[in-house]
């Protein structure tokens, strides 16, 4: 594998870790702010909320390993995984709701629900600002900046 591409899947795993960090903490605090559940239907199951979220987290994952191979481009790193997260959320929550319940209608309105409220607009912004910190680490990789080392794993010279 070429260096380009290994860095790219490196920065973008450790990307959509902190993507998912940030989707679970915005989204707590969002509920507890807001008095409000994230899954306000009983009738979705328990499943729903983390397998939409984790539809959302490898989308960023896999957007960010293909566009972060240049990561001289910050825009379509940073839109694509906005753009992709979010349909990866209302997608899986629409299917999702429509396995739990059987019915099509119902688990559309579900699925867009939830992606046009305080919960669902937050999965692109965070995906976002997250895609925008990855390409400043993909651009220092891919110039040739080390990582950081510890005061033990030095050389003595320096």
């Amino acid at each position: 594998m070429d260096p380009a591409r290994r860095n790219a899947w490196i920065v973008a795993a450790f990307a959509a870790a902190l993507d998912l960090a940030a989707v679970v903490c915005a989204w707590g605090f969002v509920s507890l702010l807001t008095d409000a559940e994230v899954i306000a239907s009983p009738d979705a199951g328990r499943l729903v909320g983390p397998a939409a979220v984790g539809a959302s987290v490898g989308a960023v994952l896999l957007t960010l390993a293909r566009t972060l191979r240049r990561p001289d481009r910050l825009w379509p790193s940073v839109v694509l995984s906005a753009v992709w997260s979010w349909i990866a959320l209302v997608g899986v929550a629409t299917i999702g709701y429509g396995i739990a319940t059987g019915t099509l209608l119902a688990a559309l309105i579900f699925g867009v629900g939830l992606g046009i409220g305080w919960f669902g607009l937050l999965i692109p912004a965070v995906a976002a600002l997250v895609a925008s910190f990855a390409v400043l680490v993909a651009r220092g990789r891919s110039s040739g900046m080390a990582r950081p080392r510890w005061p033990w794993e030095r050389d003595d010279e320096e």
